[in-house]
């Protein structure tokens, strides 16, 4: 137990990359996007603004019935995790144990695609980040690139939503608890010029590192 908490304090006080990385100039000045970091008690997702470009990047999740083009529609949101947890625990109300033992050990995972009006600023569930254009170009390519494909096309997972307005569809790679959602939204963030800490399994922890290492 001592181990895992040392891990967990390292995690996030280490960071990644270690060295901080520098801009460019033509990228610093270029106009990019905001962002969002949704925090839940153990589930972090990536909001970005939904607008013409967003929506030809993801105009597969529309296909598959996400209503991109609704009038109130603001926020696009991403989120990664294992298949058996996200997709047969809506509530807490409907835990099961297989979904909690798949989390445990390896399971498949999936994407899950929502959308969302104007989301209030700030809170504390709530981080918001101004990326410039070349990094919010590599987080789109990152979010697109974590969907599983058949050729060129985006698998949806049929039969399951929370909603009217979301879907699912298988994503690449495997999940685990140590290396869960949070840990893809870490990547993610990574990959739009942002520093996280080492190993961030916790909202709270990636939420700290975040703000420790920007």
């Amino acid at each position: 137990m001592l181990g895992l908490v040392l891990a967990v304090v390292l995690g996030t006080l280490v960071p990644r990359p270690l060295l901080p990385m520098t801009a460019t100039a033509a990228a610093a000045t270029a106009v990019g996007e905001r962002i969002l970091i949704l925090s839940g008690p153990i589930h972090t997702d990536i909001a970005i603004p939904l607008n013409d470009e967003t929506r030809a990047m993801f105009a597969f999740a529309g296909e598959a019935g996400v209503p991109l083009d609704h009038p109130e529609a603001r926020w696009l949101i991403f989120g990664w995790g294992g298949r058996s947890f996200y997709l047969e625990t809506p509530t807490w109300s409907e835990l099961k144990l297989m979904p909690v033992f798949r989390a445990l050990t390896v399971d498949r995972s999936v994407m899950h695609v929502d959308i969302a009006g104007p989301i209030v600023e700030p809170q504390p569930s709530v981080t918001s980040v101004d990326l410039d254009r070349v990094d919010f170009d590599r987080l789109m390519t990152f979010i697109s690139e974590s969907f599983a494909r058949n050729g060129a096309a985006a698998v949806p997972v049929e039969g399951f939503s929370y909603g009217y307005a979301d879907r699912f569809f298988e994503a690449e790679g495997t999940f685990n608890a140590l290396f869960g959602c949070n840990t893809w939204t870490a990547r993610a963030l990574r990959e739009a010029g942002l520093r996280t800490g080492l190993w961030n399994p916790l909202p709270s922890t990636l939420g700290l590192s975040l703000r420790l290492h920007n």
